[in-house]
């Protein structure tokens, strides 16, 4: 477990001190006060400051690389997941996989992946109060499958346009059905909607 000892002015703002060097929020440390302040004589001499030791006890990037870890050698997968926190979210990207281990980790239209993600999420929230998004990506496949999905929506908001006729896309889940209604949301004369019900729930692209 990752531990710092600080010194500052007050109890407060030496835990803060370590907390931001730690990355890590209050509720996953256990703080061990070692030095009270105080003042001396008429608070001019003697000034001693406060002194604290934080140990992290619920680290969620630690959490997240062991579960990913079981994981991957579950299912044969041989790779490293390098795992940052930023702000609430947690972000995780597998690294050092061959081609053929990427294709059966983002599986069909990435649903292996967005399922990992899930469980991944599952384990980083239980027993939190404060919620951390969890984004695990391989090889920039999100990006990818992003500008793919963009330039799906384009495509499809022309012919809705030509055609006269609403277009129905393929299945999608949340997040690239998100994707669809954004890229097309300031297009004039398109309006986008779901119709259907999870797992079948799909963009439907039609002209006013």
């Amino acid at each position: 477990m990752k531990s710092v000892v600080k010194v500052s002015k007050t109890v407060d703002e030496a835990i803060d001190i370590a907390l931001e060097e730690l990355g890590a929020n209050k509720e996953d440390v256990h703080v061990e006060i070692l030095e009270e302040p105080s003042r001396g004589l008429f608070g001019l001499l003697g000034v001693k400051d406060a002194a604290v030791k934080v140990t992290v006890v619920n680290d969620p990037v630690q959490k997240a690389e062991n579960f990913l870890n079981k994981i991957l050698i579950s299912m044969n997968v041989k790779g490293n997941a390098q795992i940052k926190k930023e702000g609430k979210s947690l972000l995780v990207e597998i690294v050092n996989i061959s081609s053929s281990d990427m294709g059966i980790v983002i599986g069909k239209r990435g649903n292996t992946l967005d399922a990992i993600q899930y469980l991944l999420s599952l384990v980083v929230n239980k027993d939190r109060d404060d919620y951390i998004k969890v984004i695990i990506d391989v090889k920039g496949y999100r990006e990818r499958r992003e500008e793919t999905l963009i330039r799906l929506a384009n495509k499809m908001a022309n012919k809705a346009k030509y055609n006269h006729r609403p277009v129905k896309l393929e299945p999608m889940n949340p997040y690239e059905r998100r994707i669809i209604h954004s890229a097309l949301q300031n297009v004039d004369g398109i309006i986008t909607y779901s119709e259907g019900e999870d797992p079948y729930r799909r963009v439907v692209i039609q002209a006013k």
